[in-house]
């Protein structure tokens, strides 16, 4: 799954004040990150001081999925342009 493929298949609304980040809409929940892209795609799972929630990981071609696992089981997911994942990677203090 690509950047582009994503941003077509999904409804992703920008985050303000966060260029090249998006955030997933109108989807439930408690949708697991491997549905979003895909079974062949690797995630990796972080805890970091920076979050209060689990961190999990996928790169893609041009940017990749960042997706907080809430205690509850729930999900946030955010789609990042190039830019955007290098920029909250480095904030996460996540290095792959």
């Amino acid at each position: 799954m690509t950047f582009d493929e994503l941003m077509i298949q999904w409804n992703w609304k920008p985050i303000r004040n966060c260029p090249g980040r998006f955030v997933l809409s109108g989807v439930r929940s408690d949708l697991p990150p491997e549905n979003v892209v895909g079974p062949e795609a690797e995630l990796f799972e972080f805890d970091v001081e920076a979050a209060r929630d689990k961190v999990l990981v996928s790169r893609l071609d041009e940017g990749g999925l960042i997706s907080y696992k809430r205690a509850d089981g729930t999900y946030l997911h955010t789609l990042n342009s190039a830019d955007g994942f290098s920029r909250k990677m480095l904030q996460l203090k996540i290095v792959l």
